[in-house]
């Protein structure tokens, strides 16, 4: 830029580089990038957060079965799954702009390291490219690269939860679960088999993670050992961060898209949460209302899901003729009761549910603002 500036301009072109170091001005490129690719990076996980929500309030009054240790545990709604990736995702939206906020910072004025004798205005050019304030150590200011550091993690934990979600999608399209239908545009077929229809997309989302920490993993071995101020090895900070950025916009790009068109096998996914044995420790906790101490209801009836198991007799039959039980604790084991009794804040039930249901939009409404605010502080040539 300099040499062109001073074919047209002649010498006014040679005074360009007054004061001025390659050490602050790479250091001021690669915040006004960092920052304006973390925004994109928000914008893109926000349309996730929408179709999220969109599935979630079309979901209704579906459930399936929760699981830990992927064992059935206990029925879920449905909205309430989808909602747990949903929060996860909106975790991963206030680092990205808590990232932004603190890097948000010039380094212009520091020079090589020193700063410099000319009467140089570093706040006034902060103000000018947009940052919310100056550096107050040269030193730190041209050898600072925790904000590659902090955006790589924040990136690579973004990518851990892709891949969770990938993750579900690639058993829930198994034969052997059954739950869903990727939609034709992100699922291909094999190249031997005919009956094949692989969850290639789910995959990808998935794989990308183990990428995602090695740049993150690089980058920390990189400047664990530099002594101030500037050294070479800072050039290794822009590959990992570029390929970062671009892989986990296209990994929420086509997450956005599966999660848009998957169809839900509502079917099914009642049919395996509905087993008796997932309403175990409603059993447990209705004794526990009628005085019972926990510990004594749980061992009742772990015994009489384990006499079932053992006896080959339907656990409602053993529940019928328990007297601590008896008829009015069969009603339990109905299809469909169990998840509607899930009634604590916060819970799989019905009306904590719906709760939650409006706060995830108050929620998404709030990122969409804060989302707003990074681009109107941020000058329209840097966006």
């Amino acid at each position: 830029m300099e040499r062109r500036v001073t074919e047209i301009a002649g010498d006014t072109g040679a005074k360009l580089h007054t004061g001025r170091s390659r050490n602050d001005q790479v250091a001021t490129d690669l915040r006004l990038f960092t920052r304006r690719a973390l925004a994109t990076v928000a914008q893109s996980l926000l349309a996730l957060g929408r179709v999220l929500e969109v599935r979630a309030a079309e979901a209704g009054d579906a459930y399936l079965p929760g699981y830990t240790h992927l064992q059935r545990a206990q029925p879920v709604l449905l909205a309430h799954h989808l909602l747990a990736h949903g929060w996860a995702f909106a975790r991963d939206f206030d680092r990205l702009v808590h990232t932004i906020d603190r890097l948000n910072v010039s380094p212009l004025g520091a020079g090589a390291l020193a700063g410099s004798s000319l009467p140089l205005d570093p706040d006034g050019v902060a103000e000018e490219l947009g940052f919310g304030g100056r550096f107050e150590n040269s030193l730190d200011a041209v050898s600072d690269r925790d904000f590659v550091a902090e955006a790589l993690f924040d990136l690579a934990l973004l990518g851990v939860h892709l891949s969770r979600l990938g993750e579900e999608l690639v058993l829930w399209s198994s034969e052997e679960f059954g739950f869903v239908v990727l939609d034709d545009a992100f699922a291909t077929g094999s190249s031997m088999l005919p009956q094949k229809k692989n969850p290639d997309v789910a995959e990808l989302a998935r794989g990308k993670a183990g990428r995602l920490i090695g740049h993150l993993t690089g980058m920390l071995t990189t400047i664990k050992g530099l002594p101030l101020a500037y050294n070479r090895d800072l050039q290794e900070d822009k590959e990992p961060l570029f390929d970062a950025v671009d892989q986990v916009i296209l990994g929420l790009h086509a997450t956005t898209g599966m999660m848009a068109s998957v169809t839900f096998d509502l079917a099914r996914m009642r049919a395996a949460a509905d087993g008796p044995a997932a309403a175990a420790v409603d059993l447990a906790e209705w004794l526990v209302e009628r005085g019972m101490p926990f510990r004594q209801a749980h061992s009742v009836v772990g015994g009489l899901v384990r006499h079932s198991l053992e006896r080959g007799v339907p656990l409602a039959e053993l529940v019928q003729a328990d007297p601590s039980l008896g008829a009015e604790a069969v009603g339990l084991l109905e299809p469909g009761v169990a998840v509607t009794r899930r009634t604590s804040p916060g819970g799989a039930g019905p009306g904590p549910v719906a709760a939650q249901m409006e706060r995830y939009r108050h929620r998404l409404e709030v990122d969409e603002e804060r989302l707003g605010s990074i681009g109107r502080h941020t000058p329209a040539s840097t966006g």
